[in-house]
């Protein structure tokens, strides 16, 4: 448990590493950084598959069509996050973000058919309020405000991100994760040279070393993520991943100056108070199932 806590950790640190690199590439088109972020991540994926003696069979698909409906979601998601995080502070991009366990509840529901019961709909209610408490100073409706703007690729791109692990979910019983990861990347990749007509640059020297840092720290965070759910319950760890918030506070006053303001802080713990109670009612659900089925068996 505690190795998974702290490889939960490590990976929030490169996750916010990532991001904050991105963020310091303004002049680097969306379509572009994305390219780079998942380009660069492939290599990452093969030297873990190669060190965990997986190579041969850790590509292996049994659906394909399910790893492209993903990565189609999981692509626009990561355009519109990189997106809204040039244009609102790094914290306050990262609270947002952590709405996502509240998307997944929606999504499970309507897509897998998975009940809202009072504490799943007490869950979701509390982390919308968090939402609109940090999002009331951006509260524009001005799509020509840049802030607003930020608020909102980000808070789409946290909806789609919730979209994507729904899939995720619904793949694990027949996906590997790394295939799922590779053929993400593989896909984003592909999919970002369409962006190209749209004005891509020649980045500087160190733009380019930025770029290519991102990804590898981003690929690096996958797995460490990877092998934290490995070692311990998601249960125990999700809540572990609220250390972004830190990193982000640290990262963001250290390289962009950024100061949270009141509205952040204060939506930004009832967003991840929510999504702590969503992942201990999860938890507890997932027990009592274990213990119905044990149940069974002994009666048969």
């Amino acid at each position: 448990m505690i190795k998974g806590a702290f490889l939960t950790i490590l990976a929030t640190l490169c996750f916010t590493i990532m991001g904050s690199l991105i963020k310091a590439t303004p002049n680097v088109p969306v379509g572009e950084t994305v390219f780079f972020r998942a380009f660069f991540t492939l290599p990452v994926i093969f030297v873990w598959l190669a060190l965990t003696h997986d190579l041969k069979n850790g590509l292996k698909v049994q659906n394909w069509k399910l790893h492209v409906r993903r990565a189609l979601v999981g692509c626009c998601a990561m355009g519109l996050g990189f997106a809204g995080i040039r244009f609102i502070p790094l914290p306050e991009a990262t609270a947002l973000r952590f709405i996502t366990p509240v998307f997944i509840l929606v999504f499970a529901a309507v897509i897998l058919g998975e009940r809202f019961k009072a504490v799943r709909l007490f869950a979701v209610c509390l982390g919308l309020i968090g939402v609109a408490i940090i999002m009331w100073p951006r509260m524009s409706f001005d799509f020509s405000d840049l802030a607003f703007l930020g608020v909102t690729f980000t808070l789409a791109s946290a909806a789609l991100a919730g979209l994507a692990q729904v899939f995720v979910r619904s793949m694990a019983k027949t996906e590997r994760t790394a295939a799922i990861a590779f053929y993400f990347m593989s896909t984003a990749a592909a999919l970002s040279l369409l962006t190209i007509p749209f004005g891509w640059v020649v980045p500087s020297k160190l733009e380019f070393a930025l770029l290519v840092l991102a990804g590898v720290v981003g690929g690096l965070g996958q797995i460490l993520q990877t092998s934290a759910f490995r070692l311990a319950e998601a249960g125990i760890i999700a809540p572990f991943t609220y250390a972004a918030m830190i990193w982000a506070l640290i990262i963001g006053f250290v390289m962009f100056d950024e100061v949270p303001t009141s509205a952040t802080i204060i939506g930004a713990a009832l967003v991840m108070f929510a999504g702590s109670l969503i992942v201990w009612r999860e938890r507890k659900l997932g027990k009592q199932a274990t213990a119905k089925d044990k149940a069974a068996a002994k009666a048969i």
